[in-house]
């Protein structure tokens, strides 16, 4: 039996993400009380051989007490070889006011005492526990449903054969660091093709500011220490149950020097992993 936990704060695409997984052929609960897990999993592995495949939406319409059980009982599944992946959406509290406004639906968290800023505040801190043992988390802010649609079917549903999912991801400092992202490179301080006037226009997956960023010491530098630290650290993070690992890599707009890094990166990864993804969030 293969159990996916979902979880999440509300309006963030939980319920969207538990459809896609029931179409693809999974045993879809929602809203299961975390202190049911273990005997579901007896219940699934056991009995009911012909239903490989399980997915369990917990979130802050558990009881709270249980929610802070989920760790131990995750740990305890593990040792019993019984395969948990946790996979944890998520969104900024703006773009989830603006999501209950337009919806017009309550926040399972809020009452005549609590308002829904406070309750959406008040879930972070619930689903803590659930957050951080999360082998995938999706910032679902700019998703639109289709998106969110091809990020489930691209890191989840085409790879459940394989290792651990691999992405490498440009952004722009000016726009935010991206909340998803597992490990974080900061390339500001490398050489930057924008004040070329000739390249400012094209990006890091074009030949000419590539052939710029490939002549720069620095940059090579760069791109050799990356590379030595995940080729020593991903197997690590692999043993560590980790199914998904998001590489962030950002430059100012996140047009040029992060691009061309994740590219070069994307390719030569993709030699030794079977599940390498690169995306442009800017460029997108």
């Amino acid at each position: 039996m293969n159990l996916v936990i979902v979880s999440g704060r509300s309006g963030s695409g939980k319920s969207t993400v538990l459809h896609i997984l029931e179409d693809r052929g999974y045993y879809c609960i929602d809203n299961l009380p975390a202190s049911l897990l273990p005997a579901l999993a007896n219940r699934l592995s056991s009995e009911t051989p012909d239903v490989p495949r399980v997915a369990v939406s917990i979130d802050a319409r558990n009881i709270s007490s249980d929610l802070q059980r989920v760790p131990d009982i995750i740990k305890d599944l593990h040792a019993r070889n019984l395969p948990v992946q946790v996979m944890f959406l998520d969104a900024n509290s703006q773009t989830l006011l603006k999501r209950f406004s337009e919806s017009r639906r309550k926040h399972p968290l809020s009452s005549a005492e609590v308002g829904l800023k406070e309750a959406i505040d008040k879930e972070s801190e619930l689903l803590e526990p659930l957050s951080l043992l999360a082998g995938l988390t999706i910032d679902t802010s700019n998703m639109s449903l289709q998106s969110l649609r091809d990020v489930v079917k691209k890191q989840v549903l085409d790879n459940e054969d394989t290792n651990m999912a691999l992405l490498f991801q440009s952004f722009g400092f000016k726009n935010g660091v991206p909340v998803d992202a597992d490990i974080v490179y900061d390339v500001r301080c490398l050489p930057n093709p924008y004040w070329d006037t000739n390249l400012r226009s094209l990006t890091g997956k074009d030949a000419a500011v590539a052939e710029y960023l490939e002549g720069e010491s620095e940059v090579q530098d760069m791109l050799a220490d990356i590379k030595q630290f995940l080729t020593t650290w991903l197997p690590k993070y692999e043993e560590n149950n980790r199914s998904y690992i998001t590489v962030a890599i950002g430059c100012t707009g996140g047009q040029h020097r992060s691009v061309f890094l994740c590219e070069k990166l994307g390719n030569d990864f993709s030699k030794s992993i079977a599940n390498v993804q690169v995306q442009h969030r800017e460029l997108s």
